[in-house]
């Protein structure tokens, strides 16, 4: 009985500290501008499109577009090669141990991806700005649409897989492993028509990416995150999959549950939906 005791008090201390450190993820606006002035060596990483990067950006900050991490194919979405992507980033002056803060246009869906994917490569010091306009104004971040000048570097890829889900590992998910579906529920019950869907992966619970943010398109408390992921049974025990069309949305979710939360197993099921149904996955409305 002790024993038991013990192991439950260590159980939830360990979850309270990574809780407490993985929280540390998302930087607001007035640390950023901060630590930015002292820190000449930190890797901003606008996450938007290049067209909305060329209007307006942090200054400093490199263009990573998500889509130009995608390998060319039927199946969009698919990541490139661990190889490649470090390619990719190291000639966008990004190594993986760079102190790295990633943003977006405010939805939080694209900062989030390139998050998970610097995350799945080994880089060992990530964040995302807090998007809050009005955080962003008080602390007077600076823009400009100048290009940043890179100077190229080495990305040392260290891919985990712990995180990456395939198609296997979908289909073999049963008892405390749990599918969810990140996309809308017209999506995901398959009466949507833009995009198209032919309805979900069989067995899958639809838990909308929007849950985990607030009314501005920011995260939400670790709190209120809790409380989300309770409403749809989704505790830290169990083993969780994301996915969306393309996993972009999904990684929202999980940074909400394995960054903020400090839930030790969390995956993005990379292929997604395209996949899924392009390979001829059991699917249900």
């Amino acid at each position: 009985m002790k024993r038991t005791s013990v192991a439950m008090i260590l159980a939830v201390m360990f979850l309270f500290i990574a809780q407490a450190l993985t929280a540390q993820v998302l930087v607001s606006a007035k640390d950023f501008t901060a630590e930015k002035k002292k820190d000449k060596t930190m890797v901003v990483i606008d996450a938007n499109t290049a067209d909305n990067y060329a209007k307006s950006h942090v200054m400093g900050a490199v263009n990573v577009p998500h889509k130009e991490l995608y390998q060319d194919g039927e199946i969009e979405g698919l990541i490139k090669s661990p190889a490649d992507l470090a390619a990719y980033f190291g000639k966008k002056g990004i190594s993986n141990t760079s102190k790295i803060v990633i943003y977006d246009d405010g939805s939080n869906k694209y900062s989030s991806r390139v998050y998970w994917v610097l995350d799945y490569l080994g880089a060992t010091d990530i964040r995302i700005l807090h998007k809050d306009m009005d955080q962003w104004k008080a602390a007077r971040v600076p823009l400009t649409r100048n290009k940043t000048a890179v100077k190229a570097t080495t990305f040392t890829p260290n891919a985990d897989a712990s995180i990456l889900a395939t198609m296997a590992d979908v289909k073999g998910c049963s008892g405390s492993c749990v599918v969810v579906d990140a996309r809308h529920v017209t999506e995901y019950n398959g009466t949507s028509e833009d995009p198209v869907s032919a309805g979900h992966i069989k067995g899958a619970k639809n838990v909308e990416y929007k849950e985990f943010l607030d009314d501005k398109g920011a995260f939400k408390s670790a709190d209120q995150l809790k409380a989300v992921a309770g409403k749809y049974g989704l505790t830290s025990d169990k083993t969780i999959i994301l996915y969306c069309v393309t996993s972009v949305r999904a990684a929202v979710t999980y940074v909400a549950l394995k960054e903020i939360l400090g839930y030790p197993n969390v995956k993005v099921y990379d292929g997604a939906y395209n996949e899924w149904k392009a390979k001829g996955g059991a699917m249900e409305k």
